[in-house]
């Protein structure tokens, strides 16, 4: 699906790698080793680059959720799709996901990983929409807070397809 629309830049792969770094910097001042859960699959890149920057014990392990489908706004009804293999009892855990929306596929994570006993659990995420936010979630790192627009690159799609833009746009239309 590739829209004949005009891209506008929010964030360049500069401005994305430097706040990636800070957020690196300060989850490595707070903790001591760390369980990342990173959810599938839009915060696969955002994941990768964020624990090169981390400079901690690091276990890192995946969880796929579903919400969106091809929409650009979340149906509601979130879907463990995978399950995390990594025993988290008495751990300390992250969640990474690329956007925090309407709070709900976070809010059912965080109460599905909650079940495993972990002894903490925060959330990171690269991009904040609150004026979205239906479920009372409040991410711990967020890399940028964003206006109400629909967003794509830096692992966030459309369809199947802009994963792979390294900067984060909207369209113009």
């Amino acid at each position: 699906m590739i829209l004949n629309k005009k891209p506008k830049v929010l964030f360049s792969t500069e401005e994305i790698s430097q706040r990636v770094k800070e957020l690196g910097e300060e989850i490595s001042k707070d903790y001591e080793d760390i369980v990342i859960i990173s959810l599938l699959r839009g915060s696969f890149i955002f994941a990768a680059d964020l624990v090169r920057e981390i400079d901690i014990p690091v276990n890192i392990d995946f969880m796929t959720t579903s919400s969106y489908g091809h929409d650009e706004v979340s149906s509601g009804v979130v879907e463990i799709i995978t399950d995390i293999r990594t025993d988290i009892k008495d751990k300390d855990v992250l969640i990474l996901d690329d956007i925090i929306d309407s709070g709900n596929t976070m809010k059912k994570v965080v109460e599905f990983v909650q079940m495993k006993d972990p002894k903490r659990i925060k959330i990171c995420c690269m991009l904040d929409k609150p004026s979205r936010r239906q479920a009372d979630i409040n991410p711990d790192y967020v890399g940028f807070t964003i206006p109400d627009v629909f967003i794509v690159g830096y692992g966030l799609n459309y369809g199947d397809y802009y994963r792979n833009i390294p900067y984060i746009f909207t369209f113009d239309d």
